[in-house]
Protein backbone atom coordinates (compact mmCIF):
# COMPACT_ATOMS: atom_id res chain seq x y z
CA UNK A 1 0.00 0.00 0.00
CA UNK A 2 1.71 3.45 -0.88
CA UNK A 3 2.35 5.67 2.01
CA UNK A 4 -0.28 8.56 3.47
CA UNK A 5 0.57 11.26 0.93
CA UNK A 6 0.24 14.87 2.22
CA UNK A 7 -2.86 16.93 2.16
CA UNK A 8 -3.16 19.78 -0.28
CA UNK A 9 -2.06 22.38 2.52
CA UNK A 10 0.59 20.35 3.72
CA UNK A 11 1.98 19.79 0.11
CA UNK A 12 2.17 23.87 -0.20
CA UNK A 13 3.89 23.95 3.00
CA UNK A 14 6.47 21.05 1.86
CA UNK A 15 6.92 23.13 -1.36
CA UNK A 16 7.70 26.53 0.34
CA UNK A 17 10.64 24.54 2.72
CA UNK A 18 11.52 22.68 -0.65
CA UNK A 19 11.76 26.29 -2.47
CA UNK A 20 14.11 27.73 0.76
CA UNK A 21 16.98 25.59 -0.45
CA UNK A 22 18.49 24.31 -4.36
CA UNK A 23 16.12 22.79 -6.40
CA UNK A 24 17.47 20.94 -9.57
CA UNK A 25 16.49 21.96 -12.65
CA UNK A 26 16.15 19.24 -14.47
CA UNK A 27 15.21 15.69 -12.39
CA UNK A 28 15.44 12.28 -14.60
CA UNK A 29 13.45 9.23 -13.12
CA UNK A 30 13.97 5.59 -13.95
CA UNK A 31 10.39 4.11 -13.43
CA UNK A 32 11.08 0.99 -12.25
CA UNK A 33 8.80 -1.57 -10.20
CA UNK A 34 5.24 -1.68 -12.15
CA UNK A 35 5.27 -5.38 -12.49
CA UNK A 36 6.92 -6.14 -9.07
CA UNK A 37 3.57 -3.84 -7.61
CA UNK A 38 1.56 -5.55 -9.69
CA UNK A 39 2.55 -9.53 -8.61
CA UNK A 40 2.26 -8.41 -5.09
CA UNK A 41 -1.45 -7.68 -5.31
CA UNK A 42 -2.31 -10.56 -7.42
CA UNK A 43 -2.95 -8.03 -10.44
CA UNK A 44 -1.71 -8.60 -13.94
CA UNK A 45 0.87 -6.49 -14.87
CA UNK A 46 -0.37 -3.89 -16.93
CA UNK A 47 -2.13 -2.82 -13.77
CA UNK A 48 1.07 -1.71 -12.67
CA UNK A 49 2.14 0.27 -15.55
CA UNK A 50 -1.63 1.86 -15.57
CA UNK A 51 -0.93 2.71 -11.94
CA UNK A 52 2.56 3.90 -13.20
CA UNK A 53 0.79 6.56 -15.27
CA UNK A 54 -1.20 8.28 -12.02
CA UNK A 55 2.40 8.41 -10.41
CA UNK A 56 3.94 10.34 -13.97
CA UNK A 57 0.82 12.82 -13.36
CA UNK A 58 1.43 13.54 -9.96
CA UNK A 59 5.33 14.27 -10.56
CA UNK A 60 4.67 16.63 -13.24
CA UNK A 61 1.93 18.34 -10.88
CA UNK A 62 4.80 18.10 -8.08
CA UNK A 63 7.45 19.56 -10.63
CA UNK A 64 5.14 22.59 -11.94
CA UNK A 65 4.78 23.53 -8.48
CA UNK A 66 8.40 23.31 -7.43
CA UNK A 67 9.17 25.66 -10.54
CA UNK A 68 11.26 22.43 -11.87
CA UNK A 69 12.31 23.04 -15.55
CA UNK A 70 12.56 19.20 -16.97
CA UNK A 71 11.63 16.09 -15.79
CA UNK A 72 12.43 13.08 -18.07
CA UNK A 73 10.57 9.70 -17.58
CA UNK A 74 12.44 6.92 -18.83
CA UNK A 75 9.30 5.23 -20.33
CA UNK A 76 10.20 2.51 -22.69
CA UNK A 77 13.85 1.05 -23.34
CA UNK A 78 15.02 -0.47 -26.37
CA UNK A 79 15.49 -3.53 -23.97
CA UNK A 80 11.75 -3.63 -23.13
CA UNK A 81 10.70 -5.00 -26.82
CA UNK A 82 12.34 -8.06 -25.45
CA UNK A 83 8.79 -8.31 -23.07
CA UNK A 84 5.71 -10.46 -24.07
CA UNK A 85 4.37 -9.50 -26.77
CA UNK A 86 1.22 -9.12 -25.00
CA UNK A 87 2.27 -6.60 -22.50
CA UNK A 88 4.07 -4.60 -24.94
CA UNK A 89 0.91 -3.73 -27.01
CA UNK A 90 -0.80 -3.00 -23.52
CA UNK A 91 1.79 -0.55 -22.81
CA UNK A 92 1.53 1.41 -26.25
CA UNK A 93 -2.52 1.67 -26.08
CA UNK A 94 -1.55 2.85 -22.45
CA UNK A 95 -0.06 5.03 -23.87
CA UNK A 96 -2.24 6.55 -26.85
CA UNK A 97 -5.05 6.13 -24.22
CA UNK A 98 -3.07 8.64 -21.44
CA UNK A 99 -1.77 10.98 -23.27
CA UNK A 100 -5.56 11.74 -25.43
CA UNK A 101 -6.74 11.90 -21.76
CA UNK A 102 -4.52 14.42 -20.20
CA UNK A 103 -3.76 16.53 -23.59
CA UNK A 104 -5.87 19.33 -21.99
CA UNK A 105 -4.98 19.49 -18.67
CA UNK A 106 -1.33 19.42 -20.15
CA UNK A 107 -2.23 22.84 -22.06
CA UNK A 108 -3.89 24.13 -19.48
CA UNK A 109 -0.56 23.84 -17.38
CA UNK A 110 1.76 25.25 -19.43
CA UNK A 111 3.55 21.80 -19.58
CA UNK A 112 5.49 20.81 -22.96
CA UNK A 113 5.49 17.65 -24.15
CA UNK A 114 9.19 16.41 -25.69
CA UNK A 115 10.50 13.09 -26.49
CA UNK A 116 13.71 11.27 -26.93
CA UNK A 117 13.98 8.08 -28.54
CA UNK A 118 12.91 6.35 -32.04
CA UNK A 119 9.06 6.96 -32.24
CA UNK A 120 9.39 5.62 -36.17
CA UNK A 121 8.99 1.79 -34.45
CA UNK A 122 5.84 1.95 -32.34
CA UNK A 123 2.66 1.50 -33.53
CA UNK A 124 1.47 4.60 -35.92
CA UNK A 125 -2.13 5.36 -33.55
CA UNK A 126 1.49 5.88 -30.29
CA UNK A 127 3.21 7.76 -32.94
CA UNK A 128 0.49 10.09 -34.01
CA UNK A 129 -0.75 10.33 -30.77
CA UNK A 130 2.57 11.55 -29.23
CA UNK A 131 3.20 14.34 -31.80
CA UNK A 132 -0.44 15.60 -31.65
CA UNK A 133 1.22 16.50 -28.45
CA UNK A 134 4.21 17.69 -29.15
CA UNK A 135 2.42 19.83 -31.74
CA UNK A 136 -0.49 21.25 -29.54
CA UNK A 137 2.37 21.77 -26.62
CA UNK A 138 4.94 23.00 -28.06
CA UNK A 139 4.42 27.17 -27.34
CA UNK A 140 4.42 26.00 -23.90
CA UNK A 141 6.62 27.62 -21.15
CA UNK A 142 6.26 25.89 -17.96
CA UNK A 143 8.05 22.65 -17.10
CA UNK A 144 9.18 19.90 -20.19
CA UNK A 145 7.45 17.26 -20.04
CA UNK A 146 10.21 14.83 -21.77
CA UNK A 147 9.54 11.34 -22.31
CA UNK A 148 12.59 8.40 -22.82
CA UNK A 149 10.50 6.08 -25.79
CA UNK A 150 12.37 3.39 -27.54
CA UNK A 151 15.03 5.03 -26.29
CA UNK A 152 18.66 3.50 -25.56
CA UNK A 153 21.79 5.59 -24.41
CA UNK A 154 24.46 4.18 -26.11
CA UNK A 155 22.32 4.66 -29.66
CA UNK A 156 22.12 7.93 -28.84
CA UNK A 157 25.51 8.35 -28.43
CA UNK A 158 26.52 6.55 -31.59
CA UNK A 159 23.83 8.28 -33.88
CA UNK A 160 25.31 11.75 -32.32
CA UNK A 161 28.87 10.42 -33.51
CA UNK A 162 27.71 9.41 -37.32
CA UNK A 163 25.72 12.48 -37.39
CA UNK A 164 29.15 14.92 -36.43
CA UNK A 165 30.66 12.43 -38.80
CA UNK A 166 28.65 13.21 -42.13
CA UNK A 167 28.57 16.97 -40.83
CA UNK A 168 32.32 16.63 -41.99
CA UNK A 169 33.07 18.35 -38.45
CA UNK A 170 37.07 17.36 -38.00
CA UNK A 171 37.33 18.89 -34.44
CA UNK A 172 34.40 18.17 -31.76
CA UNK A 173 34.03 19.90 -28.33
CA UNK A 174 31.53 18.75 -25.63
CA UNK A 175 29.38 21.64 -26.39
CA UNK A 176 29.15 20.28 -29.83
CA UNK A 177 28.15 16.78 -28.87
CA UNK A 178 25.85 17.66 -26.53
CA UNK A 179 24.24 19.88 -28.77
CA UNK A 180 24.03 16.34 -31.05
CA UNK A 181 22.27 14.79 -28.93
CA UNK A 182 18.49 14.26 -28.37
CA UNK A 183 18.35 16.15 -25.13
CA UNK A 184 20.03 19.21 -27.11
CA UNK A 185 18.48 22.77 -25.71
CA UNK A 186 18.00 21.28 -21.96
CA UNK A 187 19.90 21.12 -18.83
CA UNK A 188 21.84 17.96 -17.93
CA UNK A 189 19.75 15.76 -15.21
CA UNK A 190 20.84 17.65 -11.78
CA UNK A 191 18.72 14.79 -9.85
CA UNK A 192 18.86 10.95 -11.16
CA UNK A 193 15.71 8.78 -9.18
CA UNK A 194 15.70 5.29 -9.55
CA UNK A 195 12.81 3.39 -8.20
CA UNK A 196 12.43 -0.21 -7.14
CA UNK A 197 15.89 -0.37 -5.28
CA UNK A 198 18.00 -1.67 -8.77
CA UNK A 199 21.54 -0.06 -8.52
CA UNK A 200 21.99 0.47 -12.04
CA UNK A 201 21.45 3.00 -14.45
CA UNK A 202 20.07 0.81 -17.18
CA UNK A 203 21.30 2.14 -20.58
CA UNK A 204 19.22 5.48 -19.48
CA UNK A 205 21.08 9.25 -20.25
CA UNK A 206 25.01 8.23 -20.41
CA UNK A 207 25.95 11.44 -21.33
CA UNK A 208 23.90 13.40 -19.33
CA UNK A 209 24.24 11.99 -16.12
CA UNK A 210 27.94 12.31 -16.08
CA UNK A 211 27.48 14.44 -12.72
CA UNK A 212 24.01 14.13 -11.93
CA UNK A 213 23.20 13.03 -8.18
CA UNK A 214 21.67 9.41 -7.90
CA UNK A 215 19.04 8.46 -5.60
CA UNK A 216 17.81 5.09 -5.33
CA UNK A 217 14.37 3.92 -3.33
CA UNK A 218 12.59 0.94 -2.47
CA UNK A 219 9.50 2.18 -3.20
CA UNK A 220 7.73 1.00 -6.17
CA UNK A 221 7.21 3.36 -9.30
CA UNK A 222 3.15 3.39 -9.12
CA UNK A 223 3.50 4.34 -4.86
CA UNK A 224 6.49 7.17 -5.92
CA UNK A 225 4.01 10.62 -5.35
CA UNK A 226 4.77 13.31 -4.02
CA UNK A 227 5.31 12.38 -0.54
CA UNK A 228 8.79 10.64 -2.03
CA UNK A 229 9.79 13.56 -4.50
CA UNK A 230 10.02 15.43 -1.68
CA UNK A 231 11.76 13.41 0.26
CA UNK A 232 14.51 12.84 -3.05
CA UNK A 233 14.87 16.54 -3.49
CA UNK A 234 15.33 16.94 0.62
CA UNK A 235 18.22 14.03 0.28
CA UNK A 236 19.54 16.20 -3.06
CA UNK A 237 19.66 19.28 -1.08
CA UNK A 238 21.79 17.97 1.20
CA UNK A 239 24.47 17.07 -1.38
CA UNK A 240 27.55 19.29 -2.28
CA UNK A 241 27.82 19.44 -5.81
CA UNK A 242 31.62 19.96 -6.37
CA UNK A 243 31.34 19.25 -10.20
CA UNK A 244 35.66 17.44 -9.38
CA UNK A 245 36.68 20.96 -7.18
CA UNK A 246 37.96 20.30 -3.50
CA UNK A 247 35.14 20.72 -1.19
CA UNK A 248 34.45 24.06 0.47
CA UNK A 249 34.25 22.36 3.84
CA UNK A 250 37.90 21.26 3.35
CA UNK A 251 39.44 24.24 2.39
CA UNK A 252 39.37 25.38 5.80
Amino acid sequence: MANKQPTKSEWQSSVAALQKGPLPRHVAIIMDGNGRWAKQRGLPRIAGHREGVASVRSMIEAGNDLGLEVMTFYTFSTENWKRPLEEVSAIWKLLVTAMNREIEDLKRNNVRVRTIGDLSALPSSAQAEMLRAMEQTAHNTGITLNLAINYSGRAEIVTAVNDLLKSGITSVTEADFANSLMTAGLPDPDLLIRTSGEMRVSNFLLWQIAYAEIYVTDVHWPDFRKKELSSAIEWYQTRERRFGKVSEQLKH
